[in-house]
């Protein structure tokens, strides 16, 4: 329907909500989901990167740190609402393996470039880290196993939206 048509729903209710929720992390979800709920937090999930690879391997971004509080540095490409997002989830390999962590828009080391896509109602960008700040979310490692839920929920959340569209056109029709 119209809200699915609504570009920083999916980043941020498909995909952004969705990785808090999976993630068990209490302090992050008090923390971050009454925004989102309340929709004035544009959230968004930024883990592939430049090599174009969609699984575990492709992602070699880096976070250094302990605690919750970490250093992270990489680039991430095609980020759906990275150029406005107020929180974004990256996804960074630690010494323990695929890491997330919640990072602020506007976080220092953070830059934002809008790319150009052929849909104009689900824009993306490419990120680029440089020691930028990052809290942990959930365990330092596992960040892998919440990303291939969401990911499932996405591809369903994704198709339930093309079906939309095809009826809308061929209502039009």
């Amino acid at each position: 329907s119209d809200l699915l048509l609504c570009a920083p729903y999916y980043s941020t209710v498909v995909l952004a909500a969705n990785t808090l929720l999976m993630s068990g992390d209490e302090a992050a979800k008090k923390a971050y989901l009454p925004g989102i709920a309340a929709g004035t937090t544009i959230a968004t999930l930024a883990y592939t990167e430049p090599s174009g690879k969609w699984d575990e391997s492709g992602i070699t971004a880096t976070a250094t740190g302990s605690g919750s509080d970490f250093k992270i540095t990489g680039t991430k490409s095609f980020v759906l609402d990275g150029h406005t997002a107020g929180l974004i989830i990256v996804a960074a390999k630690t010494g323990k393996g695929t890491s997330l962590f919640a990072v602020e828009g506007n976080a220092a080391g953070l830059t934002r470039t809008a790319l150009s896509t052929m849909d104009q109602t689900r824009k993306q960008a490419k990120l680029e880290l440089k020691d930028t700040p990052g809290k942990l979310i959930g365990a330092e490692g596992q960040g892998w196993s919440i990303l291939n839920k969401v990911l499932d929920l996405a591809a369903v959340g994704l198709a339930a939206e093309q079906v939309g569209g095809a009826q809308k056109v061929l209502e039009m029709a």
